[in-house]
């Protein structure tokens, strides 16, 4: 019969640790978060220092009375959640609840296996309340925020909006990139490329017989073609001019591995390589490290913990990494001593980097027992692991310039000499581009001047990857938010994903600008990462947490004061239009409410008569009179019909004018 009680989150996290540690433990899971703030009300007593008013979850009062009822008879409850803050306040949740009597101890490890989990049970701490005061002060900064702004914008824009400390400053990076795109001016420029040819064919068939250069100067000015007509002028010219092979430079160049994964640069990599977005990345992160079974050593952890910001890498770890290479690809391959990496300044020492519990087991090995999704992203993962201790690759780079009278055009080329880290991790700049041997003064044969048109482009949209880089340097968040805050701000519907890349909806658009003309310091970057440096000192056990949220309530509800008289009222900006409402024969007008602009009569609320404002496509359907309009399922937007229910028509992408068209 078992003696103690060991509590994780998750029943697959139990799972794993259940056939490790022996008869002795009982594992139960508390299913996330078993207690917080109420829903329905502020539930922060701010008058007597911000005293959190917690209460059991909905649907966790069973689970609650289930661990009850499982540790009566045990003395000893163990505490094995995540090694975050987090994985900290359930703990202490989990100890209030259940921990009256017994021996409270805290288990910590961040991977999955048998030697990590036994040796963190025979070395069992406390509880770490600054950890727990850290989460706790950032629950109710958050709730501050949020409660605080939400209702004024109910009050102003419309019913059921929200606003967050973080994700409001999320929705502004994208708004601002949005704007910059829309306000670019193009600048069109032109290129000339010329395709060369040595004189006297090369014998080896291995060298490429063409290449093409590049124009670069004119005279010793750089080469700056603005238009056709000065394009078509310099070809001319060109044209009658002999190319010579000017200067040849050859280097070698030394490409270095990069550290393992930290969990904001996996994001990215995972979105660049697999198109992964954030939330896919850390689900199946999260599968990897509560442990699968993979034949005969049953169930383990495949990764260490996922939610970090240090690239530490255990002595252990790295032995093996250093074996495997020895092993697989030779001591040429091998560092003589092994590669560090620093961490960024904020980053938990404490924890490690993203990385397999084992170098020896290979993506392959395992493959049978993974989902495909799964495995793309643990062989990702084993990749940067392994790669990180392997020795550079060595580049050797030829830069050649060639002169054509006063024009002189230049081309690179490079190849790999030695493969070293790249042998497992490719990169795609990597990527070879060969040159003929050429020697100084040699006369070259011209094959085809080549212009061509070009235009400067606009930054580009965020990605799952830009935008969480864009948040990791800017210090907005931390390694557990980042995939949270996205989620978020797409349920909210103030951002969408177009093909990989956030567009601002006109409704995160316009809560973004009221925000900024009234809440400034909220949506200011700096502000919004000093505060989170503060939360890391809470952690650290070098700032009080109340004094915190002292320090920020009071200059917030003075603004909070002022916003709600000098806010723009967007509910009462409407702008009448040529229809005339089918109910009363009055005009109909523009209005904002929750979900954007909508039409409603203008004789309201005697006539409550309201649609939404079509997309201007005829609907498809021969014979039908009305027009597409953007609805929401809870399977995500679609087209519909303005004519339903008479005409059923329905799509997820909305229809050109020639497709439309087409079909009637």
């Amino acid at each position: 019969m078992a003696k103690a009680l060991v509590i994780v989150e998750s029943p697959a996290k139990a799972k794993t640790i259940n056939k490790m540690i022996g008869e002795d433990y009982l594992v139960e899971s508390s299913m996330g978060h078993v207690m917080d703030l109420r829903g329905s009300s502020m539930s922060v007593d701010i008058e007597h220092n911000f005293t959190p008013q917690y209460h059991v979850l909905p649907g966790r009062k069973k689970i609650i009375s289930g661990l009850k009822k499982a540790s009566k008879d045990k003395k000893d409850l163990y505490l094995a959640t995540d090694p975050d803050r987090e994985g900290e306040a359930i703990s202490w949740h989990l100890a209030n609840a259940l921990g009256k009597g017994k021996d409270i101890y805290r288990v910590v490890f961040h991977e999955i296996t048998p030697q990590a989990v036994k040796e963190a049970f025979q070395h069992p701490t406390a509880i770490d309340m600054n950890k727990v005061n850290a989460q706790q002060a950032r629950r109710i900064l958050d709730r501050l925020v949020g409660y605080s702004l939400s209702p004024l914008l109910w009050k102003k824009v419309g019913r059921g909006l929200s606003a967050g400390r973080v994700q409001s400053v999320t929705v502004k990076l994208i708004v601002e990139r949005e704007k910059e795109i829309k306000s670019f001016l193009p600048q069109e420029y032109w290129e000339i490329e010329a395709e060369l040819k040595k004189e006297k064919p090369e014998t080896s068939n291995q060298k490429p017989e063409t290449f093409k250069a590049k124009l670069e100067k004119v005279g010793e000015e750089k080469a700056e073609i603005k238009n056709k007509g000065f394009a078509e002028d310099l070809v001319e010219k060109i044209k009658k001019e002999e190319f010579t092979v000017s200067r040849i430079e050859v280097k070698e160049k030394k490409k270095n591995p990069q550290a393992p994964f930290t969990t904001s640069k996996l994001q990215q990599e995972s979105f660049n390589k697999l198109r992964f977005s954030a939330q896919k990345t850390m689900k199946i992160a999260q599968e990897l490290y509560e442990g699968l079974d993979i034949g005969k050593e049953e169930t383990v952890g495949l990764i260490t913990y996922m939610r970090t910001d240090s690239v530490a890498v255990s002595e252990g770890s790295i032995k093996e990494a250093r074996q495997f290479i020895k092993d697989k690809f030779g001591d040429k391959f091998l560092p003589a001593t092994p590669n560090q990496y620093k961490s960024k300044k904020t980053a938990q020492e404490a924890h490690e980097a993203i990385r397999p519990t084992s170098a020896f087991r290979e993506p392959q090995k395992i493959k049978g027992f993974l989902s495909p999704d799964q495995h793309k992203l643990y062989e990702l993962i084993w990749r940067k692991l392994i790669s990180s201790q392997m020795n550079p690759a060595i580049i050797e780079v030829t830069s050649v310039d060639i002169q054509a009278g006063i024009y002189g055009f230049g081309v690179s080329g490079s190849r790999v000499i030695f493969p070293g880290y790249l042998s497992v991790y490719t990169e795609e700049e990597a990527q070879e581009e060969n040159l003929p041997s050429l020697k100084e003064g040699e006369h070259l044969e011209l094959v085809a001047l080549i212009p061509s048109q070009h235009f400067t482009k606009p930054p580009p949209r965020y990605s799952d990857a830009s935008l969480v880089k864009a948040l990791e340097e800017d210090g907005i968040g931390r390694p557990s938010t980042y995939a949270p805050i996205i989620q978020t701000i797409i349920a909210r519907d103030y951002v969408r994903r177009n093909q990989g890349y956030f567009c601002p909806t006109e409704m995160g658009t316009i809560v973004t600008e009221l925000l900024q003309e009234s809440f400034p310091a909220i949506l200011d970057i700096g502000f919004t990462a000093q505060m989170e440096t503060d939360l890391d000192e809470i952690e650290e056990g070098k700032r009080d947490w109340v004094v915190l949220l002292q320090d920020f309530y009071g200059p917030f509800k003075r603004t909070l004061n002022i916003a709600q008289v000098s806010m723009r009222n967007v509910k009462k900006e409407t702008v009448m239009t040529e229809q005339v409402c089918e109910q009363c024969g009055r005009p109909m007008m523009i209005k904002w409410g929750r979900n954007g602009k909508f039409l409603s009569c203008s004789g309201y609320p005697e006539c409550k008569n309201a649609k939404s404002i079509t997309t201007g496509v005829k609907c498809p359907n021969e014979g039908c009179p009305g027009e597409l309009v953007e609805r929401k399922s809870r399977r995500g937007f679609f087209y519909g019909c303005s004519s339903y229910p008479k005409c059923t028509f329905t799509a997820r992408k909305l229809p050109t004018a020639s497709e439309v068209e087409g079909k009637t």
